[in-house]
């Protein structure tokens, strides 16, 4: 007989919301430091007492954290992990993560429609929103270059990237997979393409990893024409933040610039036609999604390409005819 499941375990909010708030006060870097009693904290973070103390109590409960006194609290394995960069940039409300963890609200929205919940919670596009607040953006490429799978995984190529003369990173971010690339073959040469704020901000990582005077960085939209001539065109990541009108333009504006002969590197955003649709918070945030391999198939013909061959993780078009980005 299977296990009973508990609904209001799984669906109880309180326990996220408090680490959240926990975070955001940065009550494990406090603690960590030696301020540990509720008075202390509340004074530090400009919070009330009381508050605090509940905030505390209601995580120590569940095992972040240990009470020592009445009100005096202690660091735990637990609490250490929320010291970790990667964790507060996901959980600070303040940040990038607060608006993640706010989307959550229009779930329903997507479900429904299919359109982002973002858009209902916070009165506009995502994309809008981070190019709008500065902090936002730097938040949101800080928080892809350190948990967005791996962020500098080189995707699969066909025959390799050895013969390979020019990659156009499309919507590249910080330029990390650029970055690698150009450092394992010396012969290559690389275009970054991102939005002018992120294409500035990637100009120290590729710096870092000494590739930067083979890079040409492009601060612009991956919706407006893009810089032609490239041998592979590069969309890691990029397709199913949005939804079908929008990723069928960028597939296009990639086909257009590849011109006949030219390839089409897609890594993330297509599954195998037998596996299921899944929600995870990108989907919810930017209203995209991952296609089967089938409806790839299509967009990558109405582009003007055909699929040549698939990886794990990956898929390569050719270009045949490229048609005109409406």
């Amino acid at each position: 007989m299977s296990e009973a499941v508990d609904l209001q375990a799984l669906s109880d909010l309180a326990t996220p919301w408090f680490i959240r708030v926990a975070v955001t006060l940065r009550l494990p870097e406090l603690i960590n430091d030696g301020v540990d009693d509720v008075e202390r904290l509340a004074a530090t973070t400009g919070a009330t007492t009381d508050g605090v103390w509940a905030v505390l109590i209601h995580l120590s409960e569940r095992g972040v954290f240990t009470q020592v006194e009445p009100d005096r609290f202690a660091m735990n394995e637990a609490a250490r992990a929320l010291l970790d960069s990667g964790q507060r940039l996901w959980l600070d409300l303040s940040g990038i993560g607060g608006r993640f963890a706010g989307a959550w609200a229009g779930l329903e929205d997507l479900v429904r429609t299919g359109r982002p919940g973002y858009e209902r919670v916070f009165g506009g596009s995502f994309w809008d929103d981070i190019t709008e607040h500065r902090h936002l953006g730097a938040g949101f490429d800080a928080l892809m270059s350190a948990g967005h799978g791996d962020p500098g995984r080189v995707p699969p190529l066909e025959g390799g990237w050895t013969e390979v003369r020019e990659v156009v990173d499309v919507g590249g971010g910080l330029g990390h997979v650029l970055a690698n690339l150009l450092a394992a073959n010396p012969r290559l040469r690389g275009t970054l393409v991102d939005l002018p704020a992120t294409a500035q901000r990637a100009q120290a990582a590729l710096g870092a990893g000494g590739v930067a005077d083979r890079v040409t960085i492009v601060g612009q939209s991956f919706f407006e024409r893009l810089p032609p001539g490239g041998d592979v065109y590069l969309l890691r990541s990029v397709l199913n933040d949005w939804p079908d009108e929008e990723a069928q333009h960028i597939l296009a504006r990639c086909a257009e610039a590849a011109g006949p002969g030219g390839r089409i590197l897609v890594a993330g955003g297509v599954r195998p036609d037998d596996a299921p649709p899944r929600i995870e918070i990108d989907k919810l945030v930017t209203g995209g999604r991952d296609r089967p391999l089938r409806e790839f198939r299509t967009m990558a013909k109405a582009a003007g390409a055909d699929i040549a061959a698939t990886h794990v993780g990956a898929v390569e078009c050719v270009v045949r005819e490229p048609k005109p980005a409406m």
